[in-house]
């Protein structure tokens, strides 16, 4: 029998309205987000204990990123960095962790779908 080591649990496409940015009517009006978090870990005690309590859960990663997104920055690299943060703090299981946030229609002038900052981090032992 083969049991995994290290694993990945994402979670994708967590839809936020937040109010980040540099302009006064970005922080007044806020906008559409998008936010996607990649976390490696070790599975092997979970896939084989079929517990949640062995695994890290995605309802927490999710809750994380709803209430740090919730807190006004200037910069997506200052909520990603609150994230990663947190993530590191409250999951001991988590040895990397990797976290994109994007603007969708950001206000730069022309058409653009969206941007994105990606900071990834691993634990520090």
């Amino acid at each position: 029998m083969y049991l995994c080591e290290m694993g990945i649990i994402k979670v994708e496409n967590i839809r936020v309205y937040a109010h980040h940015g540099c302009l006064k009517e970005e922080t007044a009006i806020g906008s559409d987000y998008r936010v996607d978090v990649e976390v490696k870990a070790n599975l092997k005690l979970s896939s084989k204990s079929d517990n949640l309590s062995d695994t890290i859960d995605y309802v927490f990663l999710n809750k994380v990123v709803r209430e740090e997104m919730a807190t006004p920055s200037k910069l997506l690299e200052n909520v990603a960095q609150r994230i990663l943060n947190r993530f590191f703090k409250e999951d001991k299981l988590i040895s990397k962790a990797t976290v994109w946030v994007s603007k969708i229609n950001p206000p730069i002038g022309g058409d653009v779908e969206m941007v994105t900052i990606k900071l990834s981090e691993k634990r520090k032992n």
